[in-house]
């Protein structure tokens, strides 16, 4: 894990203004055309093309749509999961098989994990929690925070790239 963490930091440092142009480009508007970032950037469509294809290529962005869970009437939690008797990857191994958890983070602090939880209503909540997380070997406890309103969500990351 050092050495992934290594080559993160080693990879971030060979971007530069041209690379952050694009991502911050594209985060602005994610369905923005090539031509138009390379008018924007004042550069060709070919080298934003060829920018984003080695981005993409290399890890550092990924073309996703992000839909909005409350906007579609689903309830979700952020939960805090405490680990004991067994290592983190094992809990992480199994809390990925859960279709209902759609993001994991391994953190410290209280917990050991932070772990995304969408569902189709409070009872659906329940049932994952009791029987999926609560109940997956090597959790010793679980914090739950439900979510009822995101006032701001953003993956504008891009500006600690230029500053720094």
């Amino acid at each position: 894990m050092a050495e992934d963490r290594e080559g993160k930091r080693r990879l971030r440092k060979v971007l530069d203004e041209t690379d952050v142009g694009i991502i911050e480009e594209l985060n602005e508007d994610g369905r923005r055309s090539f031509a138009a970032i390379a008018r924007n950037l004042g550069l060709s469509e070919a080298t934003v093309r060829s920018r984003f294809a080695r981005l993409a290529r290399r890890g550092v962005v990924q073309v996703v749509l992000v839909a909005d869970a409350l906007a579609l009437g689903l309830v979700f939690a952020e939960v805090g999961v405490r680990v004991r008797g067994t290592t983190v990857a094992r809990v992480v191994t199994e809390l990925e098989q859960v279709p209902e958890i759609d993001y994991i983070s391994v953190c410290t602090g209280s917990f050991d994990l932070l772990i995304e939880v969408v569902c189709l209503d409070n009872d659906h909540m329940l049932r994952v929690l009791e029987q999926s997380v609560r109940s997956a070997p090597g959790v010793d406890s679980i914090e739950t925070f439900a979510i009822l309103e995101v006032p701001k969500h953003s993956y504008r990351w891009t500006r600690l790239l230029a500053s720094g």
